[in-house]
């Protein structure tokens, strides 16, 4: 008898070890899959960066372009409104003058529809 209680003891210790053991097995796993997470972390924040990176010199490279796009616009109108004024300054006393001579030269005539009874 005694020796089968000296096997259950044995048997009993020999599981408790293995409990232990896959207890600490499970508990480098679980460090492991955290080690891994968090090393997955930094490098999702270093490529989200990165793009961030690449997006903002492209956006600055856009705008950049479009600014230039808008000064460009600015000179063109500004040398159109210049020849707008120039033709306005060239041409203003000729225009007063016609206008001028068609309300104040009246020549009167009877209209081709006009007809007098009689």
């Amino acid at each position: 008898m005694a020796s089968q209680s000296a096997g259950i003891q044995q048997l009993l210790q020999a599981e408790k070890r293995a409990a232990e053991r896959v207890a600490e097995a499970r508990k480098r796993k679980n460090r492991r899959l955290k080690q891994a997470k968090e090393e997955a972390q930094a490098e999702i924040e270093q490529y989200r960066l990165q793009r961030e990176k690449e997006f903002k010199a492209k956006e600055a490279a856009a705008l950049g372009s479009h600014g230039s796009c808008s000064e460009e616009m600015e000179k063109e109108t500004s040398a159109k409104m210049s020849i707008i004024l120039e033709n306005y300054k060239q041409n203003r006393e000729k225009v007063l003058e016609d206008l001028l001579s068609f309300v104040c030269d009246i020549k009167p005539e009877i209209h081709v529809n006009y007809r007098i009874n009689g």
